[in-house]
Order: C-alpha cells, then sequence, then structure tokens
C-alpha cells in the first residue's frame, strides 16, 4: 500500500506548484494558462515547466500569463509578449524558423557530412597500393620453405 500511496504522490507533486492563489475563477480561462504554462520553460529549473517548478521566477510567469490572459490576449500574444520579454529559451519547444533552422539542421547535416567523410576514406584505403611492401624475394621464400619443412 505504501509503494501506491508513493507513486500517486510523486505524480500529483507538479500539480502542486500552481498554487490555489495563483488559479483563475473561470476553469476554461484557467485550462488556456494551464496550457500555456506548460509550454513555458522555467528560467532557474533546467527542463522543467512553469507548471512543475516551484521557483519564484516560475510563479511570476504563471501570474503574468494569468495577467495577460485576463487582458483579453490570446494564446499566441502571450506567447510572444513573454518570448519577446524573456527570450525564446523560455519557450520548451523553440520554433524551427529563423536562426534556430540552423542549430535544428547542424545535428543532422553533420552526420551526413561525417557519413560521406567515413566513406571516402574506406574507399581510398580499400583501392589504394599498399605502401612499402614489396614481396618476399626468392632467397626469403626459399628460408621460409626450409622452416616450414623442418
Amino acid at each position: 500500500m505504501k509503494p501506491l500511496i508513493l507513486f500517486l504522490w510523486l505524480l500529483a507533486s507538479p500539480v502542486w506548484a500552481v498554487e490555489p492563489e495563483e488559479m483563475l475563477a473561470d476553469p476554461g480561462l484557467e485550462a488556456r494558462a494551464r496550457s500555456l504554462s506548460e509550454d513555458l520553460r522555467c528560467l532557474v529549473c533546467r527542463n522543467e515547466s512553469i507548471d512543475e517548478s516551484n521557483a519564484e521566477v516560475a510563479r511570476d510567469l504563471r501570474l503574468l500569463v494569468r495577467e495577460r490572459i485576463m487582458e483579453g490576449d490570446s494564446d499566441d500574444e502571450v506567447l510572444a509578449f513573454i518570448v519577446h520579454r524573456y527570450g525564446e529559451y523560455v519557450l520548451l519547444n523553440p520554433r524551427a524558423d529563423g536562426v534556430n533552422l540552423v542549430l535544428w539542421a547542424a545535428g543532422p547535416v553533420m552526420f551526413l557530412i561525417a557519413l560521406a567523410m567515413g566513406g571516402l576514406y574506406l574507399r581510398r584505403r580499400s583501392t589504394a597500393a599498399p605502401s612499402g611492401y614489396r614481396g618476399l624475394s626468392d632467397e626469403e621464400k626459399r628460408k621460409l620453405d626450409e622452416i616450414l619443412k623442418e
């Protein structure tokens, strides 16, 4: 029974990050705020959404999201406001456009370049003539035959 309670407690712990006084009275607006909060990164915690974080900065961001929603901003306007204020680092899933497109493409491009270089190396290595190898001389072959006969 204790492991089940521990599991449920750990499962529900991220929900406790949003404090009751932060929640909006309208369930629809609160659902929008929670949805937006899941896409925003806590600036203190690594790879944790502001919805899950207990940090003061995350609390301030949650309040800012709710404030912008109460002012009538759309979801895109809220995200644009926060990105303008804090930079694109605040997004858990960065956009794949502009300068970020270079970052998104760098990994696969580097992999393809490394694959091509490895293929070229192996191709050149297999077709290259052995350097410094001249084979056995007649006298060395004769000595080898004598050794093998014994």
